[in-house]
């Protein structure tokens, strides 16, 4: 069994986490140099409590007969064979642009250079 120091927030019993309170919180937000009403407060612990239960949730997974992964879902890209083709034309290419001059896109001026 290990237990944490300090606030004793995550610290693990018999397979259960502590749940954070109002006076914790307190503290971390003092810690922080965060100013908090009790209103606050309470409304943190209770919000904390409840990522607390989800991490709890987490370390409850059978993790033993699982072999580390980056992703869970298989990742098989399909591919198709490469086969090179004519590509467009400039002139094609340019006769899609709203205006063109010389063989190139006109575009409105960003820098107030010439």
């Amino acid at each position: 069994m290990v237990a944490s120091s300090g606030l004793g927030v995550f610290a693990a019993y018999g397979g259960f986490m502590a749940s954070i309170s109002k006076d914790q919180v307190a503290h971390l937000a003092m810690l922080a140099r965060i100013e908090m009403d009790d209103e606050e407060l309470s409304r943190l612990a209770g919000e904390l409590d409840g990522i607390l239960d989800a991490v709890a949730l987490v370390g409850e997974v059978a993790s033993a007969d699982v072999e580390p992964m980056a992703n869970p879902v298989a990742m098989n890209t399909v591919l198709r064979a490469d086969e090179p083709r004519e590509g467009l034309s400039g002139e094609a290419v340019l006769g899609n642009a709203p205006e063109a001059e010389d063989g190139r896109f006109v575009v409105p001026r960003i820098l107030g250079e010439d």
